[in-house]
This record gives structure tokens, C-alpha cells and sequence, in this order.
């Protein structure tokens, strides 16, 4: 007769912690088959402004699971098959992506494999627990150029149609045609680079930390997150009408050059500004009363 396991004995035979030789040779793997993607993708952060936010995710996500070490120390692993699953899941998804040359589906297959290694390694529950980190890695993924393109246009007209409309209140004529604003002293074109898609993908990066670090209260941080959409769009308005009310009213020249760059710098700031005045208008109208985080 063979003698009875315990419980306690039973639950270290069923949850073994994962080799550490395996998950290195798995990560050394993972970084092989992925070098030339992570190069391609800090090349764009460095080279395309509308991406430069991204080095800064993956900094902010190894924060977060850095500062919740101890809670995270706590949770009993629990390796599962499942995550084996995710990452072949992850490598088709990879392969698609090659070969229809998708950079947007070749680096989110990145986050199934990592996904699915802790998941093999760690268990289900560890994986919920770090979910808010694994999650956020997706900002640092720049979204494909067709959806680029539907976001950025769209954006181009609302900008021009405000600046439109508002502008003759302030005396100035203009005739709208499309994302194209004819002043008397000369036509100014709400380019892509004028869309507010730069400052949109950095303040919705920056509202989600910003939230995290000072705001407990989860709806709070939803709230703050979903308010960086209007936020930038509001700031964008106003960059364009006062680009519009210096062009007639001061220099032409304001419309290009140094003083045209610096207002996109000007405008962000204003945007945090007004995301901190938000914050602080929650706060006061509905006070913090010993919120979950």
C-alpha cells in the first residue's frame, strides 16, 4: 500500500515554481526571435514625434511591478499549460505579421508570448495581478498607419471647423476648404502634424501615470484617462485659432517656423494643466474617502 501525500505535500508537487535555467533559455529565445522587432520599433520612437512616448512605457510598466514587489512576492504560483497555448497563439500571430509585413501585428505578438510565459511559469493568478503593467505595454505599440489615418483626419476637419467658426468672431474672414483655412493674409492647412494626434498619444500616456501615482480611486483614474481625448482636442482648437488671430492680427511668419513649433510645446503644457485642474475639481466635488486602489 502506498503510503498517503499530504495536502502540503500534494500542493508543492502540483505548483512547482518555474526552473529558472528554462525561463532563461525561453527568454533568451524570445529576445533572439525579437531583436530586429525591438530595434525597428526604438528607431521609430527616436525618428517619428508622434511616438516618442514610448520610451517611457515600458520604463513606467517595470515601475509598477517594481513597486508592487512584496504584493506580488505574496501570490502562490500556479504554473499552467494554458500559457503554452498563448504563446504559440503569440508566434502565429508573429508570423502573420512577417509575412504580410504588419508591424503592428508583429510587435503585439510580443505581449501574447510575454503573456503566455508568465502565465506557463507563474500561473493565471499571477498574470491578473500584473495585468495593469502587461496592459499598458500597448501604448508603446504605434497603432497601424489605416487606423493612423482615420484618427488623424477626421481630427484635421473638427480642428479647421472650429477655427472657422471661431475665428470671425474675432473679426478675422475665412473661408473654410476642407482641413484648408483661407485668411485674407494667407491660407493656413490644419496638416496631420497639426491633427493633435502627437499631444493626444502623450497625454493619454501621461494622464494613465499621472492617475496611477496620485489617484487611488479606480473610476477617478478611468475618468482622467478618458478626459486626455477631449483635453487635447479642446488645446488643439485653441492652437489653431491662435495661430489664425497672429497670422492676420501680428506676423504672417507666426504660422511657420520656431514660434510654430514652440506653440505645440506651449499647447501640451496647457493640457497637463487642465488635466491637473480636473483632477483637482474631482477631489473637491467628490472627496477621497478611504478609496480601494
Amino acid at each position: 500500500m502506498q503510503p498517503e501525500i499530504s495536502n502540503e505535500r500534494r500542493s508543492s508537487i502540483q505548483l512547482p515554481s518555474g526552473p529558472s535555467w528554462q525561463i532563461g533559455i525561453l527568454g533568451a529565445l524570445v529576445l533572439w526571435l525579437y531583436w530586429p522587432t525591438l530595434g525597428r520599433l526604438l528607431s521609430q520612437w527616436w525618428h517619428d514625434p508622434n511616438f516618442s512616448h514610448g520610451f517611457f512605457v515600458p520604463l513606467f510598466a517595470a515601475f509598477v511591478i517594481w513597486q508592487e514587489r512584496d504584493r506580488l512576492a505574496r501570490i502562490l504560483p500556479q504554473p499552467s499549460w494554458s500559457g503554452l497555448v498563448v504563446i504559440l497563439v503569440g508566434l502565429g500571430v508573429l508570423i502573420v505579421g512577417r509575412m504580410g509585413a504588419e508591424l503592428f501585428l508583429d510587435r503585439s505578438s510580443l505581449l501574447l508570448v510575454l503573456a503566455g510565459m508568465v502565465i506557463l511559469f507563474l500561473g493565471w493568478n499571477l498574470f491578473r495581478a500584473v495585468l495593469f503593467p502587461w496592459a499598458f505595454l500597448l501604448l508603446m505599440i504605434p497603432i497601424p498607419t489605416i487606423v493612423f489615418n482615420q484618427i488623424t483626419f477626421p481630427l484635421q476637419l473638427l480642428a479647421s471647423q472650429v477655427a472657422a467658426a471661431i475665428l470671425p468672431v474675432f473679426g478675422v474672414p475665412v473661408l473654410r476648404e476642407g482641413n484648408v483655412i483661407n485668411l485674407p493674409a494667407m491660407p493656413l492647412e490644419v496638416a496631420e502634424a497639426c491633427s493633435g494626434i502627437r499631444s493626444l498619444m502623450s497625454l493619454l500616456t501621461l494622464a494613465i501615470i499621472y492617475g496611477y501615482l496620485l489617484e487611488r480611486r479606480v473610476w477617478v483614474r478611468w475618468l482622467l484617462a478618458i478626459a486626455a481625448v477631449p483635453i487635447t482636442v479642446f488645446a488643439n482648437d485653441v492652437r489653431i485659432v491662435g495661430t489664425g488671430l497672429l497670422v492676420q492680427y501680428w506676423d504672417p511668419q507666426a504660422a511657420a517656423g520656431y514660434f510654430h513649433a514652440s506653440w505645440g510645446w506651449i499647447i501640451f503644457v496647457v493640457s497637463l494643466v487642465m488635466l491637473y485642474a480636473l483632477h483637482g475639481l474631482v477631489r473637491v466635488v467628490a472627496p477621497e474617502k478611504g478609496a480601494e486602489s
